[in-house]
């Protein structure tokens, strides 16, 4: 199947797109596609993988599904595109950036300046139906997310991976503790945020410590 993603991780999770479930899952979007609105825009669903190269990963995001609403979804967990307002989540992310590191609310909230440095931002489910949270969920999605994970964690060392929240943390165990930094607290949404765990985990100065260590480039967060 001809899939439009960076040769880098076609070479690497490739096998998945000729795989039984990757055919149901693409009828599946296309049906999708044509018969409702759905997001993120179709050239934009592989963004995570285009932006962010295979053998430039230094740092994994997992969230769990694309923004749902007008103009928001990028194809990258967390980021909005220019212009849109920052969701309550991605605020908390900016505010803990901001006490951890000192680096002030950016203008916007894209975050393709992150993928553009190694951060690899994937939804486990790469689609949505319009004003429809979760409605691509359990089609295959997960399968080729968890594919690219344990690609990652086999043939790359030294890499972060931010896990926040249960469903982040549940993929813990598809990760090489040894050779890589994992990093877990709870969700930044308000909900998990405001309970506490969120605020002071400094996720962002230990993963550029880590690097650091391992004599990788930071991060300019």
């Amino acid at each position: 199947m001809n899939v439009k993603i960076d040769p880098s991780w076609a070479e690497n999770v490739g096998e998945e797109f000729d795989k039984p479930y990757f055919a149901k899952l693409a009828d599946f979007v296309r049906s999708e596609y044509s018969s409702a609105v759905c997001y993120p825009p179709g050239p934009e669903i592989f963004n995570a993988f285009n932006l962010c190269p295979f053998d430039k990963v230094k740092v994994v995001i997992i969230g769990q599904d694309p923004y749902h609403e007008p103009g928001q979804a990028e194809g990258l967990c967390f980021s909005v595109k220019e212009g849109v307002m920052p969701p309550p989540s991605l605020v908390n992310i900016f505010r803990e950036i901001e006490g951890d590191l000192g680096v002030k609310m950016p203008a916007n909230g894209s975050l393709r300046r992150w993928a553009r440095q190694g951060v690899l931002l994937l939804n486990a489910t790469l689609t949505v139906r319009a004003h429809q949270a979760a409605s691509h969920q359990r089609r295959g999605w997960e399968e080729f997310t968890d594919a690219c994970i344990r690609a990652l964690s086999r043939r790359r060392r030294n890499v972060v991976y931010m896990l926040w929240g249960g469903f982040a943390r549940s993929k813990a165990q598809l990760i090489d503790p040894q050779h890589n930094l994992v990093l877990q607290s709870v969700h930044p949404s308000p909900l998990s945020a405001n309970r506490g765990g969120w605020f002071g985990n400094h996720h962002f100065s230990r993963c550029n410590d880590y690097l650091r260590s391992q004599g990788i480039e930071e991060i300019a967060w």
